[in-house]
């Protein structure tokens, strides 16, 4: 078996045909969008480059030039850590320990020769809402911009030494289901209150909406537990993208005497109409995604981002805008299941948020932490 580094343009092509290979007879995987991988490492596309990160991508080859694996790491010096930490993402490997050994071994290498003390994985070169973590229960079909992987995963990372440094954990229930009582009642006592009002989203105003979505945002986590402000620009450009796929019934915001104090923003499942794509997205692919949003059938939406201001956290306002889309969204009966991404295990706040809703734990994905030095202590992420 020998690593080969990914150079050439048929280099880039067998790093997304890996994965193919993988999941041949695995009905559960949806296939990535090529230019969704690709463009995680274009300097073009991707901030991180831009901001100084460097990455690299391999291929694991037997002697005869069979693809067994790949793997990319990358040093991001966003990425803050009690020691520099790097990340490796993107890992595909056949049932084999010694390959993915010689994956990971190649990995550290490159990882301690830039000055780095430990490695976490698999995760993104960029932002955790995208190809974080390693499925470790709930091996089903994931949501648009989920890892995925075969259940041996686990194995070959935890062999290696890998420890779990934080878990990730989905919830979901059926649209249908009636809310607990006492979101009624919350909600009830709220709508007496005049000020406070509940407005579903409108693609006409997306500006509005992206302002909005900014103010909410950096009031409820820029400062707290190291949550990074959010600029404008980047939001207005980020609902831009979205538009396009946005149903206007799933996405809320509630306001206070014309001030935006909450959201709670959602989108269909992308994936129940990429599974149809095989990973391309020219001008034909485009085309047969507009008929399938339009005339077919998505029975899945997933949660985003949910938060309230600190100035009306804990008065009900959360229970005053799940109601109020609730109320929409189920008599519409469009979607069976609704999915929120993941939260991390180590915000036990919003955990219990989720549970309150009624859900329960739909899937677990984790990110593994690999610390150089195997005598350090071993610590898991903080908790907020």
């Amino acid at each position: 078996m020998q690593m080969h580094e990914v150079k050439t343009e048929g280099d880039r092509q067998a790093f997304l045909r890996v994965a193919v290979e993988i999941y041949r007879n695995d009905p559960s995987w949806i296939r990535p969008l090529d230019k969704d991988i690709d463009e995680v490492f274009d300097p073009e596309k991707n901030k991180f480059i831009k901001r100084g990160g460097e990455y690299i991508r391999w291929l694991l080859k037997d002697d005869k030039g069979k693809l067994l694996g790949r793997i990319a790491a990358f040093v991001n010096k966003q990425y803050k850590n009690e020691q520099p930490t790097g990340g490796l993402g993107f890992f595909e490997c056949i049932n084999d320990q010694a390959a993915a050994n010689l994956i990971f071994d190649t990995c550290k290498q490159w990882l301690k020769e830039r000055g780095m003390e430990a490695m976490d994985g698999p995760i993104n070169f960029g932002e955790r809402d995208k190809w974080w973590g390693l499925v470790t229960q709930g091996f089903y079909s994931p949501l648009y911009g989920m890892n995925y992987n075969p259940p041996y995963y686990v194995q070959l990372f935890e062999s290696y030494g890998f420890k779990i440094y934080f878990n990730q954990v989905c919830f979901a229930l059926e649209v249908k289901n009636r809310l607990q009582e006492k979101f009624y009642q919350r909600h009830d006592l709220i709508a007496k209150d005049p000020g406070y009002k509940a407005v579903m989203i409108k693609k006409s105003e997306i500006e509005k909406f992206a302002k909005d979505f900014t103010y909410i945002y950096n009031k409820a986590w820029a400062g707290h537990g190291g949550g990074k402000s959010l600029e404008e620009r980047t939001v207005q450009k980020m609902f831009k993208t979205m538009k396009p796929v946005m149903d206007e019934h799933l996405t809320w915001f509630v306001y206070y005497k014309g001030e935006p104090i909450g959201m709670w923003v959602n989108l269909p499942d992308l994936n129940q109409f990429f599974k149809y794509m095989n990973g391309q997205f020219g001008l034909l692919k485009k085309l047969q995604f507009f008929l399938l949003q339009k005339f077919g059938k998505c029975s899945r939406f997933v949660g985003l981002v949910f938060g309230i201001i600190p100035e009306h956290q804990g008065t009900g306002v959360d229970a005053y805008m799940i109601v109020e889309g609730a109320n929409v969204i189920q008599a519409q009966a469009r979607y069976q299941d609704y999915e929120m991404q993941w939260i991390g295990d180590f915000n036990p706040k919003m955990i219990n948020i989720a549970e309150n809703l009624g859900t329960h734990r739909s899937r677990i994905l984790s990110t593994y932490r690999f610390l150089f030095d195997r005598e350090k202590e071993f610590k898991r992420h903080p908790m907020l």
